[in-house]
């Protein structure tokens, strides 16, 4: 991909920051000037030896006014408990024009337009970003604009795709692509499970299942057929696959996946309400 993006802080280079870091050192991404932060002087050294403007904040107090000096897009990769403190510490550091992203779960834009007068953007990303799969939701605040809105899409963009929503519903897209590796994961560790009780070696068991998620979902892409037709073509009438299909809807995964993301959603509102 190609972007052109202003200068640039990231305060915080942990998952997603990291990832965001790995997006935009893509080839035809250009940053006009990149500044970082990390927690640990060390973590901070081998940023340095990447080529990257670093600092650590473990001993050093004033390394987060000094990424965001002159930045006109900063990125706030820090824990969610962090977000407003962290913001109220560069309330006067921060450019007037500067466009501030967030990418932790739960403090809403509001709670950012409180601690500083600009413009504020939030984002949820998903792990897949660090391989520049990511799905990414952004919602505005009420000060960012259409450009604002251009400009976070530009971002995240460069790992991943980017869909713009209301902020009612960051928190719901978090209980579906935000946590839904953790999901996918789960039903891998269970289907390699199963592999191993059908008396697969683990190694082989793990192969098995591992490369029958990619697949599927590499032909899921490749085709661009919903994905009930795509099951419908393995399950043949009265065939083994019909048989297992028939024991998991028994199961009423409709009902538990329904079950399991208001789950989800009930914690991503209580984070907001700082529980």
């Amino acid at each position: 991909m190609s972007a052109t993006l202003p200068s640039l802080a990231i305060l915080g280079t942990g998952s997603m920051g990291g990832a965001i870091l790995a997006g935009l050192r893509q080839p035809g991404v250009d940053v006009a000037a990149l500044r970082a932060t990390t927690r640990t002087d060390a973590s901070a050294a081998a940023l340095r030896a990447q080529g990257i403007d670093a600092r650590g904040t473990e001993h050093d107090a004033e390394a987060n006014t000094w990424a965001v000096q002159d930045a006109r897009l900063v990125i706030l990769g820090v824990k969610p408990a962090q977000i407003t403190a962290v913001l109220a510490d560069l309330a006067q550091a921060l450019h007037p024009d500067a466009l501030v992203v967030s990418v932790a779960a739960g403090i809403t834009t509001a709670a950012m337009e409180a601690v500083v007068p600009n413009p504020v953007v939030r984002a949820m990303p998903n792990t897949p970003a660090l391989i520049g799969r990511g799905v990414t939701g952004i919602s505005g605040g009420s000060r960012a604009t259409a450009t604002h809105l251009a400009l976070a899409d530009d971002l995240f963009s460069t790992v991943g795709t980017v869909i713009e929503l209301p902020e009612s519903q960051i928190d719901a897209l978090s209980t579906i692509s935000g946590s839904g590796p953790a999901y996918v994961f789960l039903l891998i560790e269970e289907f390699t499970r199963a592999a191993e009780q059908r008396g697969f070696e683990p190694d082989v068991a793990r192969l098995m299942v591992q490369q029958t998620f990619l697949g599927a979902s590499l032909l899921l892409e490749s085709t661009g057929d919903d994905p009930a037709e795509l099951r419908r073509r393995v399950t043949s009438p009265k065939g083994t696959t019909e048989r297992a299909i028939a024991v998991l809807q028994q199961a009423e995964l409709d009902a538990l996946f329904d079950r399991a993301t208001e789950a989800a959603l009930l914690r991503a509102r209580e984070l907001a309400a700082g529980a």
